[in-house]
């Protein structure tokens, strides 16, 4: 038995499931879940001594690759000095300046420790400006798991095969109406009928959470145009998107100005960290300026803070992004045509340093149905087969890749070896 078995059966003992998120636990994928030692740079570490190139990235914060030493020398100065104060501290109005800087539909901007806090924070807020109680969101997107949003959700719900969660009340979901993702026109249905009634639009601009679907031309800008005439707000959740597929991320790449925005994953550089918000008269109704009420004990921790500063930094220029995004085209266009090459039936998509890839003929993959018909079982072996060549990807058909800047062309050319490879066995 590996060492990671061993563990594995030890932590069924003590955390449900052995894991302490559900897609870890490659229960979608069968076999059991590698427990990680260490990272640098491309590379994980199992604790059985396996290395592998990671398209992981801790679920995206790692844009720079793990442990890089600038962040971590960072880190290691702040945490000297205390590891929480649950008091104000210079470092965060730092990191709130940088977010701004970059973001400028970010006005004002209020810290937490997770994106799914960030989104129901912003959900909250939302209504209390409004004084409407209905949300809108899409089929497919992952907005955390509070209850309002938690309604036919991607990501874990997803890879647990369940659209719903239990525990959830009826009377909870029944404020949020759920929409086809990069359907405009049953958008403006919605609006055209209950349009007074929404407080919000919230929506993952890039889906991360069936794969990466990307938005369709006008999609975004309908969203835009319903919000503004209806009085009801545009939340971005760029918890996955933000500062990763672009310098302004998905809002800049698209020109689309949402009302709100919720961060998290990048901004912490890999600690625990989310954050939300938006234009100052909607944020004027947060406590203690307003009756909005959100707190956090551990919100602005200077540890994760340093550790965002020091990411957000480092990747604050176009360059860094035109660079990420040549490793990008250069991964996904060869695993196409490697797939072209092999007669296997495969669609790529890809924004900036995000992709995915999807095991159907349908080209590009725009919608939540087809995401569900590709073919879930050929995906399983390809992501076995690339394990045992020495590539961890997401556990999960339904998430996302990403690049780090510490991809090259090396681990690059390992991958598409072990992809070529991959789909040789898939073919036979």
């Amino acid at each position: 038995m590996s060492r990671s078995e061993t563990l594995f059966e030890d932590a069924r003992k003590h955390i449900p499931g052995g894991v302490n998120s559900p897609v870890r636990a490659f229960a979608r994928v069968g076999g059991q879940p590698l427990f990680i030692k260490s990272g640098e740079g491309a590379y994980l570490t199992d604790e059985d001594g396996n290395r592998y190139v990671d398209y992981i990235g801790s679920w995206g914060p790692m844009i720079l690759g793990h442990a890089h030493p600038q962040v971590v020398k960072s880190v290691k100065e702040v945490m000297e000095s205390g590891l929480s104060f649950g008091a104000p501290t210079e470092i965060e109005t730092r990191v709130a300046e940088k977010i701004i800087n970059m973001l400028p539909a970010m006005e004002k901007v209020r810290m937490v420790n997770s994106g799914t806090e960030a989104t129901m924070s912003a959900i909250r807020v939302a209504r209390g400006f409004t004084g409407r109680d209905t949300i809108v969101k899409f089929e497919g997107c992952y907005h955390g798991h509070s209850d309002s949003l938690l309604v036919k959700a991607g990501s874990g719900a997803l890879t647990l095969g369940e659209p719903d969660s239990l525990g959830v009340p009826a009377s909870f979901a029944q404020h949020t109406l759920t929409l086809e993702y990069n359907n405009a026109e049953q958008v403006k249905e919605l609006f055209a009928e209950k349009g007074s009634e929404i407080a919000a639009i919230i929506i993952e601009p890039i889906a991360g959470n069936m794969g990466c679907v990307p938005p369709v031309s006008g999609f975004l800008e309908t969203l835009r145009e319903v919000c503004d005439e209806s009085g009801a707000l545009l939340i971005f959740d760029e918890v996955m998107t933000g500062f990763r597929v672009a310098r302004g991320s998905a809002q800049g790449h698209y020109g689309i100005k949402p009302d709100m925005t919720t961060l998290g994953k990048i901004i912490g550089g890999g600690m625990p960290v989310g954050a939300f918000g938006g234009r100052s008269d909607v944020m004027s109704v947060v406590a203690p300026l307003g009756g909005v009420y959100q707190a956090g004990t551990l919100s602005g921790n200077p540890i994760a803070m340093q550790a965002g500063l020091s990411t957000l930094e480092l990747i604050d220029s176009n360059d860094f992004f035109e660079e990420l995004e040549q490793k990008s085209e250069q991964l996904v266009s060869g695993m196409q045509q490697l797939a072209d090459e092999a007669g296997i039936p495969f669609s790529t998509n890809r924004v900036g340093s995000m992709f995915g890839f999807f095991f159907t003929s349908a080209s590009p993959v725009t919608t939540f149905n087809q995401v569900m018909a590709a073919d879930s079982n050929m995906f399983n072996d390809f992501f076995h087969a690339m394990l045992k060549g020495g590539v961890n990807l997401a556990p999960s058909p339904f998430e996302s890749g990403f690049i780090s800047a510490a991809h090259g062309s090396k681990e690059i050319d390992a991958t598409l070896e072990a992809a070529e490879a991959a789909f040789k066995v898939l073919k036979k």
